[in-house]
C-alpha cells in the first residue's frame, strides 16, 4: 500500500494539472471501490473547480469550488495517472480505457486523470471542506510527521508505557499519520533500535532521537518519487526509486550497510508484516 511519500508524490505530480482548473467532466464507471461512492458524485463534481491540493497522512484531499472536498485513498493497487497535458510536462496521449479505469477527471485544460485499481481496496468520498477533519477517516489520525505538530516530546509521551513493540507504535496512525512498513523499518535501523523493543521501555533521549530521522527517511523518499514495489506509480507513469536506497527492507541475508557492522539483516514476523532489521546493530 502506498506510503506518505507515495502520496505525497502523487499529489505534487497532479497539482500542475489540477488545481485550478474545472472538472469539464466526471466519469464515475461503477458504484464503489473499497466502500460506495457517494451519491451523484459524477454529478457533484462534475463543473467544479479543485482549488487546492492537499495531503493528510495516506489520503490526498481536493477542495472544490463548490465547498466539498474529494478524498482519494489509492489502496493497494490504485494509480491517478495524467494523459494529455497542456503544460507539456507529460508526453502521454489519452490511452484507450481500460478496464480498471474506475474514475475519470476530464479537465478543462485538456487534461485526463484516470484513477485505475485492479484490486478496487481503493477509495473516494465527498465531505464539507469546512469541518472536514471530522470526517471518519481523518479524526482519528495522529499528528503528521513533516508538520509542525510532529515533535520529540509528542513521541516520547506518546510511548509512555505502552507494552506494545515501537515498530507497531510507530504504525499506529493515530501516535503519527502516515508511516507504513518499509519506512519505519528504515527509520529504526538509521535510529539503531531492534522493531522488537517494547516502545514504553526505550529511554526517551532515544525515542526523541527518532523525530528528526522519520523527517529525513520520507524527504529523502519523497526527493526519489518514492518506492515502487509492485503497483505504484508518479502520475506521470514513471517509478519511483527510493527502494534502490533500502537499507533494510526486502534485504533479508543481505551485509548490514552500516559502516563498522558486520551483521546480517534479518527478518521477522510481527502483526502479520514482515520487519527488516540488523540483529547485530539494532538493539
Amino acid at each position: 500500500m502506498p506510503e506518505l511519500p507515495e502520496v505525497e508524490t502523487v499529489r505534487r505530480g497532479l497539482a500542475p494539472v489540477m488545481e485550478g482548473v474545472v472538472i469539464r467532466r466526471a466519469d464515475v464507471n461503477r458504484p464503489d471501490l473499497r466502500w460506495p461512492f457517494p451519491e451523484r458524485m459524477a454529478e457533484r463534481l462534475t463543473g467544479q473547480r479543485v482549488e487546492r491540493l492537499r495531503r493528510r497522512s495516506k489520503y490526498v484531499l481536493a477542495d472544490l469550488s463548490s465547498g466539498e472536498t474529494l478524498l482519494i485513498h489509492l489502496g493497494m493497487s490504485g494509480r491517478m495517472l495524467i494523459s494529455g497535458d497542456p503544460l507539456g510536462q507529460f508526453v502521454y496521449e489519452h490511452p484507450a480505457a481500460e478496464k480498471h479505469d474506475h474514475v475519470v477527471f476530464h479537465m478543462e485544460n485538456g487534461a485526463r486523470i484516470t484513477f485505475n485499481d485492479p484490486r478496487r481496496f481503493g477509495a473516494m468520498d465527498l465531505m464539507p471542506t469546512n469541518g472536514g477533519e471530522t470526517h471518519k477517516l481523518l479524526a482519528v489520525l495522529g499528528p503528521e510527521p513533516l508538520g509542525n505538530d510532529f515533535y520529540d516530546s509528542i513521541l516520547v509521551e506518546a510511548f509512555k508505557s505502552r507494552n506494545t513493540p515501537v515498530k507497531s507504535a510507530l504504525l499506529d496512525q493515530r501516535i503519527v499519520a502516515g508511516l507504513g512498513n518499509i519506512y519505519v523499518c528504515e527509520t529504526l535501523f538509521r535510529a539503531g533500535i531492534s522493531p522488537k523493543r517494547k516502545a514504553g521501555r526505550i529511554a526517551a533521549p532515544k525515542v526523541a532521537a527518532m523525530v528528526p530521522i522519520i523527517r529525513q527517511v520520507l524527504e529523502e523518499a519523497i526527493e526519489a518519487g518514492g518506492s515502487s514495489l509492485r503497483d505504484f506509480r508518479q502520475a506521470d507513469g514513471e517509478l519511483g526509486y527510493f527502494q534502490h536506497s533500502f537499507d533494510v527492507y526486502g534485504r533479508e541475508a543481505e551485509p548490514c550497510r552500516r559502516d563498522g557492522c558486520d551483521g546480517t539483516v534479518a527478518r521477522i514476523v510481527q502483526s502479520g508484516r514482515s520487519s527488516f532489521y540488523c540483529p547485530t546493530c539494532q538493539r
